[in-house]
């Protein structure tokens, strides 16, 4: 059942009170020294908040997609960031819609308690990119297992992490006209337990250093053995099952980018009223307040897109179209919204005491990750529009 309006804004509330235990400074040492915050990722799972979309019966909150990205907003608009920790919950829609019984059983309960991790999506690969359907990492059958062996590339989070999905090609990409493109890839939840224990020489982790802080990295897999019970759904269909964690992905990334176009809204409007030149206030001027008015009014409408594309997602309807949209409008929304805080604060706004540098660079990433935004204009314009496709 959904939750209602006044448990939404306890869940809001909740995550509000939350956030404040970790201020500005907090996020400013982990981004400087690109340090993984746990603390705040431990505090998260101890309240049970990244537990959100797990049903009750396996010990999550049981809420809805809608709710659930109001915690992601309301990080981002604390002056947080989100990237460390929305993974485990857009990964969720794949095990809760498709995995068996027995695997909810055997890893729902733990993750909802934190005693396991599942924050890692393992599934791009340098050549392939964005056209997910070419990528080349093999699982081969051998006996009662998969053997995987391959490279990907953006994969966050593993060494935090106790499981990962991992894409991988079962059988040949099928070609010729009218064939699917889809069929073949299997995608796989890997107990890196198990291989970190029993096989550690088939799992190599290279680190990448991005422009903010973002525990990403490159990654190996050398033979890398997997029973047959860590299969997701059908062998050749996952593809399919992933595009469900894609849509609640774009969702929740969109809920971190209207947090963070509040955030720069909120620090702009605060700033433009306390600094003073030439005997005024700056945000006395129409050319200071134009900017952040627009940028504020486009994350409004961000939001809106935000609920509609969640409220299709928790109907079990098709939203790939409005999760997409929502992502689009609140990339451009939040980036305005950078740019009017960066403005109105002048030089200041490059000092990493003020913050605005800091998530200035992280909103930036929301136009290109996780689907660049002119990849959405096609999809809309082939998918909504019917205009033909361009690829």
């Amino acid at each position: 059942m959904p939750t209602s309006s006044t448990q939404t804004e306890q869940l809001r509330q909740k995550t509000r009170e939350l956030c404040e235990l970790f201020p500005d400074d907090y996020w400013r040492e982990t981004d400087r020294n690109r340090r993984y915050p746990q603390e705040f990722v431990d505090r998260l799972t101890k309240e049970g908040l990244l537990a959100a979309l797990i049903p009750a019966e396996y010990g999550g909150l049981g809420v809805g997609l809608a709710e659930a990205s109001v915690i992601m907003e309301e990080i981002n608009k604390s002056g947080g960031h989100s990237a460390a920790c929305h993974a485990q919950m857009y990964t969720m829609g794949a095990l809760l819609r498709h995995g068996n019984e027995t695997q909810k059983n055997a890893y729902l309960p733990g993750i909802a308690t934190g005693d396991l991790r599942l924050q890692a999506f393992s599934i791009t690969e340098d050549a392939a990119g964005s056209d997910t359907t070419s990528i080349e990492t093999a699982a081969l059958k051998d006996g009662d297992d998969f053997v995987i062996t391959g490279h990907k590339s953006w994969t966050s989070r593993i060494d935090e992490s106790d499981l990962a999905f991992v894409l991988a090609r079962t059988s040949e990409k099928p070609s010729g006209q009218g064939a699917d493109r889809t069929h073949g890839l299997t995608l796989f939840l890997v107990d890196l337990r198990q291989v970190r224990a029993e096989q550690p020489e088939t799992l190599q982790v290279v680190k990448v250093r991005t422009m903010f802080n973002y525990a990403t990295n490159q990654i190996f897999y050398r033979g890398m053995r997997v029973p047959a019970s860590a299969v997701i759904g059908e062998i050749g269909k996952g593809f399919r099952y992933v595009i469900d964690g894609w849509n609640a992905e774009r969702i929740l990334l969109a809920s971190e980018a209207i947090g963070d176009g509040y955030w720069f809204t909120e620090r702009a409007v605060d700033y433009a009223n306390k600094r003073t030149v030439f005997g005024r206030t700056i945000g006395t001027n129409q050319g200071v307040q134009f900017p952040i008015t627009d940028a504020y009014m486009k994350v409004r409408a961000a939001d809106m897109m935000r609920y509609e594309a969640a409220r299709l997602f928790d109907a079990g309807k098709p939203c790939g179209a409005e999760a997409n949209m929502a992502k689009h409008l609140a990339s451009e929304a939040s980036w305005a919204a950078g740019n009017a805080c960066l403005d109105t604060h002048g030089g200041y706004g490059f000092v990493d005491e003020y913050d605005v540098e800091r998530k200035f660079r992280e909103t930036r990433m929301f136009q290109v990750a996780p689907v660049n935004n002119n990849m959405i204009k096609s999809f809309v314009a082939t998918k909504v529009l019917g205009l033909p496709r361009s690829y």
